[in-house]
């Protein structure tokens, strides 16, 4: 997809983030700052009260589902320590919204190496399966009440099944093989700063810088048409980061009322010019809305809606040179529209003060791939937070 029209795209989905705050928005009711009571001025809560974001921790409504970076700010001089882990699992293979065989693409997907020493002219190698999982683990300090800082790092491991088909034409499979990277990735630092606050409404700022401290070099052994066995550097999706500085422009707003929360949040991810092998990521949006309901005071559930728009890889890497889709810089980005289910246990009071434990798990309901691409199966997110 041009960059041209992931540009148009984006500034759609920032319209968007803009139009979901309810018109309330526009008449500020004075109270631009409300702090809530102390601890001792606390008062037990019945079955469904809910409490705004405040500096005694997290609340079971005071949070996005735990999918959501940069979701809410603190008071000044709050910290919070958070933890969280993702896995994502990817299979089958699919161009736009049509899926595809191993066969059809071993058989009648190009290969644009074709005519270089050894490059049969079709895919003969084709991803079968993918499995990522991320631990990620942040950190967030209000040194005022208008500005948070966070900064999150990242561990990465990336599976990936292929199967190999024999010479350069026919459906004679000759083996599979398995190619894995592990490491750390980039790292995200981000300013959240306090726009507008009422005692239902919230509106912050996410400027965020993304760092290129995950690696764009890793190597693997692959199993190639000619039943050969090279040690190889590996496609642009097995690698740990992006080789780039990133920009993360972002608004997020969040609204509770009773029992009942909701939010929205747009991020944007634009890559600062190619990295040191020649090639940048596709810049991304992603536009998330989100509703939930508390059914006790320290537990509540949401469901959250996540449209994703990513543009294939502009430049390349002369050195990643294979028979495989995830080689050819065209074959990456698309659109994909997830559904997502999350429950968030928090407590006001007692033990569970400042506590957060919660879980998102969901699927895509819809998916428009540059492909031949892997598609994506199912995400999962786990999280733990600290709040004093």
């Amino acid at each position: 997809m041009h960059r041209s029209m992931q540009t148009v795209r984006g500034a759609g989905l920032v319209a968007f983030a803009i139009l979901v705050v309810p018109p309330a928005l526009a008449q500020p009711t004075g109270h631009e700052h409300p702090h809530p009571a102390t601890h001792a001025e606390e008062p037990d809560l019945p079955p469904g009260t809910s409490l705004s974001i405040g500096s005694h921790g997290p609340h079971a409504d005071s949070h996005a589902p735990i999918g959501v970076m940069g979701d809410h700010v603190h008071e000044a001089r709050e910290w919070m320590l958070s933890y969280r882990f993702l896995r994502m699992k990817m299979s089958g293979n699919r161009d736009g919204t049509d899926d595809l065989s191993q066969s059809e693409i071993a058989t009648s997907a190009r290969n644009p190496f074709f005519g270089l020493p050894g490059q049969p002219p079709t895919l003969r190698v084709v991803p079968t399966e993918m499995t990522m999982d991320m631990h990620m683990v942040g950190a967030m300090f209000a040194p005022t009440d208008w500005l948070t800082l966070m900064a999150m790092g990242m561990y990465v491991r990336k599976d990936m099944d292929h199967t190999t088909f024999q010479g350069p034409v026919g459906t004679t499979r000759l083996g599979r093989f398995t190619t894995r990277t592990e490491g750390f990735g980039d790292t995200r630092v981000t300013g959240l700063v306090r726009l507008f606050e009422t005692d239902t409404h919230r509106v912050h700022g996410n400027a965020g810088l993304s760092l290129p401290t995950g690696s764009i070099r890793e190597k693997d052994r692959i199993l190639t048409p000619m039943n050969m066995q090279p040690r190889t550097r590996l496609p642009y999706p097995m690698q740990l980061g992006s080789g780039t500085f990133d920009l993360m422009p972002g608004l997020t707003y969040n609204g509770h009322a009773g029992r009942f929360g909701w939010g929205a949040q747009y991020i944007g991810t634009v890559r600062l010019g190619r990295n040191d092998e020649g090639y940048s990521l596709g810049d991304q949006h992603e536009m998330t809305g989100w509703g939930s309901v508390a059914w006790l005071p320290w537990i509540r559930t949401s469901l959250r809606l996540v449209g994703h728009v990513t543009g294939d890889i502009d430049g390349q890497d002369r050195s990643i040179v294979a028979p495989v889709q995830t080689a050819d810089p065209d074959n990456h980005g698309g659109e994909r529209v997830d559904l997502l289910f999350g429950v968030n246990l928090a407590g006001p009071t007692g033990w569970m003060r400042g506590h957060r434990i919660a879980v998102e798990a969901g699927l895509p309901v819809y998916q428009h791939l540059n492909g031949p691409q892997l598609e994506t199966d199912w995400l999962l997110t786990v999280g733990y937070q600290f709040a004093f």
